[in-house]
Order: structure tokens, then C-alpha cells, then sequence
């Protein structure tokens, strides 16, 4: 049986609005096309029987060109180990005892987690987090740090844990620090990320926090992607690496991207790291 134009032009209008959302309730989705739960539903297996959505637990989220660029972490976190780590080891720094810090998913941000698990020092943090792979990371730091894991719908490539219910208890929390890790920073369009629902939890940890720190090596300035984190002006301050890096195609990265951050305003600490980044 054909498909009618009407429900042809339904399903593209469900499937765009999944895409800007990054994940869409079916409740919502009949009540923005004016249609029952029941017609959204066979929509969305149609979407879905297509390659263009996924469907979670209570709605969908995209899948396609957004995130077929989306690595998993246990690739991404070999990439540019060196400069991750000094990365972290000066994003760790900024912690101290008794505070409490939002931390985000991400190769990068992993490893702060085992950062902040080498600071014998710290005492009395409570680390709020959506990723599985952090929180495990962290456990060797307990009671000396209290991990908090955020809950919600789980996403394999970044172990991570997104809407729906990962936002709900951030909506209840005040943190001293969020530290936030991004696949896309530039002057002109902010902080991005590649995956729109982890970009709507890393909104809601940057809402959540008195301060935001980014940790970001130097292969992700000067770069736009579609899922919006933050204005630049909503950042603390950025850690990056001092060198221009290498890109994940192997090329050089200058330091132009860099010098457009800073010159928009965003407070930049640059680290030294070694030869040999990778």
C-alpha cells in the first residue's frame, strides 16, 4: 500500500522536529501535528524503518547525518591523549575540597574524572554526571568524592545518559562548577556539540552552575556543529592545548581559531604539551 502525501508530508515534519529538538515526546509530536499517539507511532516506525529516527522509550531521537560523525568514546579518547590529559590535569586543578561539579560526557572529560581521582587532596566533592564510564572512572576516589549519577535513557557510543529523565535532576541542583567538553567551539556560532541530546543535558548542567569551565584540545576550535550548548559569554573560561594540535584527518591545526576565541571575549588557558599529541 502507497503512502498518501499527507501522511508523506506528516512524517517529514515529525522527522524535522525530532532533528531540532534532539529528542521529541510522542505526546508532543500529536499534539503538534494535530493527529493521535497511535498515528505518531506507526510515523515514527516508519521514520525509523527508514534510518531516520530512533525510537526511545516514550519518543525518538534523530539518527542520520548528525550522528553518524559521533565516535565513541573509547576511540575519541585515544585521540590527542597527551594533550586530554594535560588538558584535565589543569581542569582538575580549578576543583577544591568541598565544592561540587557538574561533569559532562566526553574523552576529554573523562579524562578530568581520573584527574580529579589522582588529587589526594580533594576532599568532600560531590561530582553530579551523566556518563557511566565517568562515574566508574571516579569510583576509586570514594567516600572521598560523592558521585552523583544523573539517570535517564542510555546512549552507547558515549555511555552517556540523556532526556528523557536526564535533565530532571539537574533541574534541582545548584553547582559551584560545571565542566563541560564540546565537539565544536567558535566565535562566531558558540559551543556546540555534534549529538543533540547530550547538547540539551550539557544546557541544562551550564544553567546549573555558578561557573563553566570547557576543556576542548585544540582540533575542536574554529569548529560549528548543529547541536547548540552555550553563547560564548555564558563560559568561564576555556583549557585548551597551547600547540595548534593535529586534526582527526591528520593535518595541522593553527592558531587562527584560537585567536578568534580569545578576540570574541572567552578567557583562554593554554597548556604546554610534550611532542607527540597523539
Amino acid at each position: 500500500m502507497s503512502t498518501s502525501p499527507t501522511a508523506t508530508t506528516r512524517r517529514e515534519r515529525l522527522a524535522a522536529s525530532i532533528a531540532r529538538r534532539g529528542f521529541a515526546r510522542v505526546a508532543d509530536l500529536a499534539r503538534e501535528a494535530e493527529v493521535s499517539e497511535v498515528t505518531v507511532r506507526s510515523d515514527l516506525a516508519a521514520l525509523e524503518a527508514d534510518g531516520r529516527i530512533a525510537r526511545v522509550h516514550g519518543g525518538a531521537i534523530p539518527r542520520g547525518p548528525v550522528t553518524e560523525r559521533e565516535l565513541s568514546v573509547e576511540r575519541t579518547r585515544t585521540r590527542l591523549a597527551r594533550a586530554k590529559e594535560a588538558i584535565a590535569a589543569e581542569a582538575a586543578a580549578r576543583v577544591q575540597p568541598g565544592q561540587s561539579v557538574l561533569l559532562d560526557v566526553g574523552s576529554t572529560t573523562l579524562a578530568v574524572a581520573h584527574a580529579l581521582v589522582a588529587r589526594r587532596d580533594l576532599d568532600d566533592v560531590v561530582v553530579v554526571t551523566n556518563g557511566l564510564a565517568i562515574a566508574l572512572a571516579l569510583e576509586p576516589a570514594l567516600p572521598r568524592l560523592t558521585v552523583v549519577v544523573t539517570g535517564g535513557t542510555l546512549r552507547s557510543l558515549q555511555h552517556s545518559l540523556v532526556n528523557p529523565l536526564a535533565t530532571t535532576l539537574l533541574d534541582g541542583v545548584h553547582a559551584d562548577l560545571a565542566i563541560i567538553g564540546a565537539t565544536g567551539v567558535h566565535a562566531d556560532h558558540g559551543v556546540t556539540n555534534v549529538n543533540l541530546p547530550e547538547a540539551e543535558v550539557k544546557q541544562k548542567m551550564v544553567a546549573a552552575a555558578d561557573r563553566v569551565l570547557l576543556v576542548a584540545d585544540a582540533s575542536k576550535l574554529g569548529v560549528a556543529h548543529l547541536g547548540r550548548v552555550a553563547a560564548l559569554d555564558e563560559v568561564d573560561e576555556l583549557i585548551t592545548d597551547a600547540r595548534g594540535g593535529v586534526a582527526a584527518s591528520g593535518s595541522s591545526v593553527d592558531d587562527a581559531p584560537r585567536a578568534s576565541l580569545a578576540a570574541a571575549g572567552l578567557s583562554i588557558t593554554a597548556v604546554t604539551v610534550g611532542a607527540g599529541l597523539g
